[in-house]
């Protein structure tokens, strides 16, 4: 399972150039049955990222345009009426897939947004009564301008909460732009990427990463950390328990990626901005990942 990690990385690494942090991030959702959060500007390699994913793995991948006209339905699916065998029969939506992008999630309306929330926490679309469940396994990213907010519907508390980790690719550097020109030039694209791993294996990588060994003293380490978001001035909205599980099982994901069978502070504390700031509500203008790296610095290590 280590060598099929490496090739996994590997095999993203031949379509993003230089975003190893970024890779590692969305494995860690992936590993951890979470889901991913982009936010950053467009043309940066968002969709590259989900497409490549997809294609590793060898799954179903399914993309979403979210526009302020975007009907629930249109993610759900919808039943459509069968003149031949003069029944109802269900018509699939997009969250039928194994990795879902929803590009500029930001852009649908709450009432479209929420239709999100059910298959992202019960992995099941409910529609006319009927529950379905999605593929197994389901993962999702979303991405989100934080730039252009002209014509967006903000995401409520509750759907950020439904993220495991948040995260930017940024801009590439100069050499790593040449390095992309160069790949353009030998025609590296999405579709020359082969599987390197099944679904059945990322079912397995989960399972695997559940067991790793998380200490006493670590838990309370990540316990002391997300409390002192519910007690800080300077925020608003402290991170909820679902933040808590979150951060330990992204903690878990993040050693087993490492090659270790147990995890350490510094897995807690190079994930701590990307799990935490997200699901915090920042008062007076504040940045939430400012205030996560700060209480970082207070808090005694273990």
């Amino acid at each position: 399972m280590r060598q099929r990690i490496e090739q996994l990385k590997q095999n993203l690494g031949r379509t993003i150039v230089g975003k190893a942090d970024a890779i590692r991030l969305v494995l860690v959702a992936l590993l951890s049955g979470g889901h991913a959060l982009l936010e950053d500007v467009p043309g940066v390699g968002k969709t590259l990222l989900a497409k490549s994913l997809a294609r590793s793995i060898d799954g179903k991948f399914q993309r979403i345009q979210c526009t302020p006209d975007l009907l629930p339905t249109d993610i759900t699916g919808t039943n459509i009426w069968n003149p031949a065998g003069r029944e109802f029969e269900f018509l699939a939506g997009p969250v039928f897939a194994n990795v879902l992008l929803a590009d500029e999630i930001n852009r649908a309306t709450p009432r479209t947004q929420s239709a999100l929330l059910e298959v992202m926490e019960e992995r099941q679309v409910t529609v006319d009564g009927v529950s379905r469940t999605v593929p197994n396994p389901f993962f999702a990213i979303a991405t989100q301008n934080p730039i252009e907010y002209q014509g967006t519907f903000p995401l409520p508390e509750a759907q950020m909460d439904r993220f495991t980790v948040s995260l930017t690719l940024g801009y590439p550097s100069e050499q790593e732009e040449l390095q992309m020109l160069q790949r353009l030039a030998e025609g590296v694209t999405v579709e020359d990427l082969q599987p390197c791993i099944s679904l059945e294996d990322v079912l397995e990588l989960r399972r695997l990463c559940g067991s790793v060994k998380v200490e006493a003293s670590l838990q309370q380490y990540i316990l002391d950390l997300v409390r002192a978001t519910r007690k800080d001035e300077e925020i608003t909205l402290g991170a909820s328990p679902r933040g808590t599980v979150a951060l330990q099982r992204s903690t878990q994901a993040l050693a087993f990626l490492e090659g270790r069978d147990y995890a350490i502070p510094d897995d807690v504390k190079f994930l701590a901005p990307h799990v935490l700031s997200h699901r915090l509500i920042p008062s007076g203008g504040r940045r939430a990942k400012t205030i996560v790296e700060r209480l970082l610095r207070s808090i005694p290590i273990p």
